[in-house]
């Protein structure tokens, strides 16, 4: 027992490093000290140590899943611990002195936390490395190496011995991004108002009247005065609910919408759902104009697990466990992640999917000159999630060297700027209507333009070249 302390104890550290407590130094200092553990308990007790790290790592940050599904919450808790657990054994194989374990642990930890990005479930980000940064000056190098090279720099200093040397590094490539990123304004400038219609959280949809919410944001729209300066007004996702087969643009709710936007003389972006086929839906992002047409649509390709759609649906009904939460799943769209909004390239990572650089990176290739993110954080309790997903939209606003306009029904919403600093952000349930005037932004960031690939490369090379050298000196011990 005692021996479970300590690593639980550096885990916590690290957890502690996550929004909303963002306490982000404390990372590189739970990580040292898991170091220093492994290194001493280089035996069988590798993975134990980990798994016992990872649970203090993960089971503050990712409680949020306990208001969606209990039994996900463990799942999802173990499943990670074990898959650092694993990291951990396999780095014992690979380092046999203490600077290719250094090695080993540096790679294998941060190729985790890469997998994490598509899988389980289609991709889990949360409680990152990367994610616990945002704050710091770190964040920085996000145009050039995204989130996962901001992990492994944060591995890399927490675990080397030779730290002077690595953070006088770190900072000189720090200063560099500082400088350039590759992106920059544009003489075009835009104003939008985002639309927070308030209300209480903790609520689901199968216990929440949609026209209570719908009925909030129409409200809150009505407080603005036409203006010419003004290019769009932004709501979040999925705030109208369209049932029993019908399509938004034959529902009384569109005629609404539209007539606010003819008021107001400019395209309201509104979140919606729409029935697919019994007990199916999808989760869409359109652009209503002030001339009555749909101009754009984007529907939603990363799902929330436990959230939009149940995985395991069957098992879990076998084993008396209640999905009565989510009754119907959400369907996957297929196209990339952009819109149209006043003649303008938007990139439109919805909600969840902002924690994938992938999916905003994609609105960008496409030429967007800013992001929104559209989300829906009113079924959870507290601020968990919400907190991270401000820290995910910093991060991609980084990446980018784009604006980000998060928003939300109960909060957060915000305006982010190219530097991820945060303007405007609301509390939690309030209604507000908040409007600010920024430039589009032109350009590729590094990142942007070589993606996640050439990193993920890079750490399964250097995973097999850890091996490899492993392998030639018990060939050289057996000869």
């Amino acid at each position: 027992m005692k021996r479970a302390v300590a690593p639980f104890a550096a885990g916590l550290l690290v957890a502690i490093s996550m929004p909303p407590w963002g306490w982000w130094p404390l990372a590189l200092v739970g990580i040292a000290w898991y170091g220093r553990i492994a290194e001493e308990r280089r035996d069988e007790q590798a993975f134990i140590t980990a798994f016992i790290f990872a649970l203090g790592w993960f089971l503050p940050p990712l409680a949020w899943m306990w208001f969606l599904t209990i039994p996900g919450y463990f799942l999802a808790v173990a499943l990670f611990a074990s898959l650092h657990g694993i990291a951990a054994v396999i780095a014992h194989k690979l380092g046999n002195t203490q600077r290719s374990h250094i090695s080993a642990l540096i790679i294998c930890h941060a190729l985790v936390e890469t997998l994490r990005l598509s899988w389980p479930f289609g991709g889990v980000p949360l409680a990152t490395l990367s994610i616990s940064q945002a704050s710091s000056p770190i964040a920085a190098l996000s145009p050039y190496v995204g989130a996962i090279g901001i992990s492994v720099v944060v591995l890399w200093i927490s675990l080397t011995p030779r730290k002077i040397r690595v953070i006088a590094i770190v900072l000189v490539f720090i200063g560099l991004a500082n400088g350039w990123d590759g992106t920059s304004d544009t003489t075009q400038k835009v104003q939008l108002a985002f639309v927070q219609g308030g209300g209480q959280q903790g609520t689901h949809a199968i216990n929440t009247d949609p026209k209570i919410v719908f009925n909030r944001h129409l409200a809150a729209t009505r407080l603005l005065h036409p203006s010419t300066k003004r290019t769009a007004v932004i709501w979040p996702e999925d705030v109208i609910d369209i049932n029993d087969n019908k399509k938004f643009i034959h529902s009384p709710e569109f005629d609404s919408v539209l007539a606010e936007s003819q008021r107001l003389n400019v395209p309201i972006v509104v979140g919606i759902t729409e029935d697919v086929v019994p007990n199916t839906f999808t989760n869409a992002v359109v652009v209503v104009n002030p001339d009555g047409r749909v101009s754009s649509r984007y529907d939603k390709v990363r799902r929330v697990p436990f959230g939009e759609y149940m995985p395991g649906r069957d098992l879990f009904a076998a084993l008396g466990i209640t999905t009565r939460l989510l009754p119907r799943d959400a369907v996957a769209g297929d196209t990339r992640a952009s819109i149209e909004i006043a003649g303008t390239i938007v990139a439109v990572p919805i909600s969840w999917e902002v924690f994938f650089g992938g999916r905003t990176n994609e609105g960008v290739a496409d030429g967007a000159g800013y992001i929104i993110n559209p989300t829906n954080g009113a079924s959870y309790t507290g601020t968990l999630l919400q907190t991270e997903q401000i820290a995910a939209s910093r991060l991609r606003a980084r990446e980018q060297g784009r604006w980000v306009v998060q928003v939300s029904p109960t909060g957060f919403s915000a305006f982010i700027g190219p530097d991820g600093h945060v303007y405007d952000r609301t509390a939690v349930s309030e209604r507000s209507v908040v409007e600010r005037t920024f430039a589009v932004r032109t350009g590729r960031t590094p990142y942007s333009r070589l993606g996640n690939g050439v990193y993920i490369a890079l750490l399964i090379a250097g995973f097999f070249l850890l091996a490899r050298r492993r392998a030639r000196a018990i060939r050289r011990g057996a000869s």
